[in-house]
């Protein structure tokens, strides 16, 4: 039975989170047209970065020294670290074993510790072999900005990535202090994010930002020599909609499997991942942003999907033309009506579903790898050939 509190409930956390986020995105459009900003070209980014660094001198591919701090979650360490180490030396500095920050005392004395343990960590690697460029995947949740002063002060160029920055650019506030990329973006060299929209954010709190999606591994992510036994899958979290949608598709004939957590078939390994999405004729995707309506923004299967050799069927929405040709390497619908119809359709046609997936698995491969996204940073900086 259906809850109506419940429903009520996140019917209204739905309508304030998107409140909220309007909110943010006006402050910024004002700001940045009163202050006259400009985002920076990648010509103007290169600029930028040789009058900060006028020594820097460029690499070949794979003698570069590398410092990367992020923390393995689930992807990272599939993604990231391979493809950086084709480009050189990689020495990674992981916090969470040491100091996991799901507690209560993250906060309160743990985040501390670790800042001081970074800095102390990152000064030794530098002393031992001075790195051409530290790479970072951080929020303002997980380092301060005198952390990050310190280490800017070694004279090594500073990249962040950061991911849905529709959402999180600011996030959460504890003490004043942001979760997101607010306090902590101007202390780095290069501003990396896959939201477009948060370029104009980053360029009012004083730094340089480069709009580059997320990419694919295609070591990880490939096809397999699979029979194709469903016909649409979905592998993600069970939250919003998703359920009903899964639903829905199964009261209309359709063989739908969900997998990942909340739903009951469970979570899967990476490599089972990848081999779901061979045996699927169709592969959903859902484009929207948790808790907020008609929000949208690129996601990491987005590319692992037609790196993987699957034919890719996602919500529409406005970024993903930069990355794919909708309708020719990846299919998209627009509400339930049209996901059925499409579904339908293209199960109907397999020569049609045939071309787009053969496509769509080409252009990952020759522009949506992580390698080539860490090529063109480096490029950008100046330290690659």
């Amino acid at each position: 039975m259906n809850d109506p509190l419940k429903k009520y409930r996140r019917q209204f956390r739905s309508w304030q989170n998107s409140r909220h986020l309007q909110r943010e995105k006006d402050y910024y459009t004002q700001r940045y047209r009163k202050l006259g900003l400009k985002i920076p070209g990648e010509q103007e980014i290169k600029a930028e970065l040789k009058k900060r660094f006028p020594s820097l001198a460029a690499k070949a591919k794979g003698d570069l020294n590398i410092i990367a701090v992020y923390h393995h979650y689930n992807w990272e360490n599939e993604a990231l670290k391979p493809s950086l180490a084709k480009f050189g030396l990689v020495r990674h500095y992981d916090w969470f074993n040491k100091f996991n920050h799901s507690g209560k005392d993250w906060h309160n004395s743990l985040k501390s510790r670790m800042n001081e343990d970074l800095i102390r960590k990152i000064n030794k690697w530098q002393t031992d072999k001075k790195a051409d460029v530290i790479f970072a995947y951080l929020s303002g949740e997980l380092v301060e900005p005198a952390a990050l002063q310190k280490i800017r002060s070694l004279g090594t160029p500073m990249v962040n990535l950061a991911l849905n920055d529709k959402e999180h650019f600011v996030g959460k506030e504890k003490n004043g202090r942001a979760y997101g990329s607010r306090d902590i973006c101007s202390f780095f060299d290069l501003c990396w994010t896959s939201t477009e929209d948060a370029l104009i954010k980053y360029c009012v709190e004083g730094a340089i930002p480069l709009y580059l999606p997320e990419g694919a591994n295609p070591q990880i992510h490939r096809p397999y020599d699979l029979e194709k036994t469903i016909d649409v899958s979905f592998v993600g979290q069970c939250y919003g909609n998703r359920a009903a949608v899964i639903a829905k598709l199964k009261e209309q004939g359709i063989n739908a499997e969900a997998y990942g957590v909340g739903w009951p078939s469970g979570p899967l390994t990476t490599e089972e991942m990848v081999r779901i999405y061979s045996r699927s004729k169709i592969n959903l995707g859902f484009g929207g942003v948790a808790g907020h309506k008609d929000t949208f923004c690129l996601k990491g299967r987005d590319f692992e999907i037609p790196m993987s050799g699957g034919l890719y069927l996602t919500e529409d929405h406005p970024e993903l033309a930069y990355a794919f040709l909708p309708g020719e390497e990846i299919l998209t619908y627009s509400g339930m009506d049209d996901l059925v119809a499409k579904i339908k359709y293209y199960l109907a046609h397999p020569e049609e579903t045939e071309s787009v997936r053969i496509k769509g698995h080409e252009r990952a491969l020759r522009e949506h790898t992580w390698e080539g996204r860490f090529e063109k940073i480096f490029r950008l900086i100046g330290i690659l050939e």
